[in-house]
């Protein structure tokens, strides 16, 4: 029995960048013996197996053959002849395709030291047409690794596999799931550059493929293009360090420009309803978890009221606090604040400028907490009139708002 420590470990170790997960590969044994030692199997389609102690995961070595499209479409052979070599060489990437032995030399069959040194993203075979999940990771893969290029060879096999349908194959949940990681990467909008210059977000994402070209008034959008300020506000929630529903939003806010019709652009009136219409149905389409649907969805419709809360009337502002639920949930109101300043500093030009409209809001939905609802309840039933508590409350929540704006606050 021999064991190596494979992929992402080996590569991140050479990058000299923290290494969080371990994966690791055996060969020349069989399950009975990693079961011998006390290892435990979890493995559904492949022989994997979890440390007794570490719990990390340890394959065996195994050798895959294409049977169906998509990416579950494999049949695996694992037994104690598959060398290292006939393991490494179904990997996606030059640079995962590495290993170390337990005496820390490195195994390298496909030069993706040299590939590290030159950051470029190259597949390693022609294996790598047979997974569409492999585009994804390739795209994700670019977003953290911002200053590497992807070999042009490995681009035309991408354009290949999405001509060729792969990537209608994809479950929802895969999809969303590379989405997501590929959002908390360091630069997310490369993860959907790589995807629209390969076709796959045509594919994947038609509602947000079809930005780019859609003209907005420069006034108010100095870069233009629809789709080149959406790649700017999602890495702008990046910078921001921006949780995952907050960078979901960021990323789906302006869809209802990519159908405003072609006679009244580059003005876009009534974007916010179609906008929402259509992340609900990319969040129906990928299974989009609650959390991250229900910021996006109030993103696209209220983000121009909350930019422009200075002009806002006390009603309105209350009116949009309370279609927010920021008063139950003030946590998820911070949320749609923080997608929303990417939205507005995710601009040519306006990345330094202040949001202080975060503000604004964060002191009117102060201002209506600090309304006494009880002590209103309390009075209108004294009064014998209990159908008024609600009426009374949303005046005094009226009143203290429109005091606050009196201030000049």
């Amino acid at each position: 029995m021999e064991i190596y420590a494979v992929g992402g470990a080996v590569r991140d170790e050479l990058l000299g960048l923290p290494v969080k997960d371990r994966d690791w590969v055996v060969v020349g044994a069989t399950p009975q013996d990693m079961l011998a030692q006390g290892f435990v199997a979890v493995g559904r389609d492949f022989p994997v197996f979890l440390h007794p102690q570490s719990h990390e995961e340890y394959a065996l070595a195994r050798t895959e053959r294409k049977t169906a499209p998509g990416y579950t479409g494999f049949a695996f052979h694992a037994a104690p002849g598959v060398t290292l070599e006939q393991d490494l060489v179904r990997r996606d990437l030059t640079i995962n395709a590495m290993a170390k032995d337990q005496a820390g030399a490195i195994i390298d069959p496909h030069h993706g030291r040299a590939d590290l040194a030159a950051r470029v993203l190259r597949h390693v075979s022609p294996a790598f047409a047979e997974d569409p999940v492999r585009i994804l990771r390739v795209a994700r893969l670019a977003a953290r690794f911002a200053d590497f290029s992807i070999a042009a060879e490995t681009l035309e096999l991408m354009r290949g596999m999405v001509a060729a349908g792969e990537v209608d194959a994809l479950v929802s949940e895969r999809v969303w799931q590379e989405l997501a990681r590929g959002l908390m990467e360091a630069r997310p909008s490369r993860m959907f550059e790589v995807l629209r210059e390969c076709g796959a977000l045509a594919r994947l994402l038609p509602e947000l493929d079809a930005l780019w070209g859609v003209p907005q008034r420069a006034d108010y959008h100095p870069e233009v293009d629809t789709g080149v300020h959406v790649m700017m506000v999602i890495d702008m929630s990046a910078r921001l360090a921006a949780a995952l529903p907050a960078r979901f939003a960021a990323l789906v806010h302006d869809l209802g420009k990519g159908v405003t019709p072609a006679d009244i652009l580059p003005r876009h009136y009534g974007h916010e309803a179609k906008s929402v219409a259509l992340v609900e149905a990319i969040c129906a389409r990928l299974r989009v978890p609650t959390d991250c649907r229900d910021v996006a969805r109030l993103v696209a419709r209220f983000h121009s009221d909350i930019h422009r809360v200075e002009q806002l009337r006390p009603e309105t502002r209350l009116t949009v606090l309370e279609r927010c639920d920021a008063l139950r949930r003030p946590d998820r109101f911070e949320l749609i604040l923080r997608a929303c300043e990417a939205d507005y500093r995710g601009r040519l030009g306006w990345e330094e400028r202040d949001y202080t409209p975060a503000a604004a809001w964060r002191g009117a939905l102060a201002a209506v907490r600090a309304v006494d609802a009880g002590a209103i309840a309390r009075d209108a039933v004294a009064r014998a009139d209990p159908q008024a508590i609600a009426r009374n409350i949303e005046v005094a929540r009226i009143d203290a708002l429109r005091e606050l704006k009196a201030a000049g606050r």
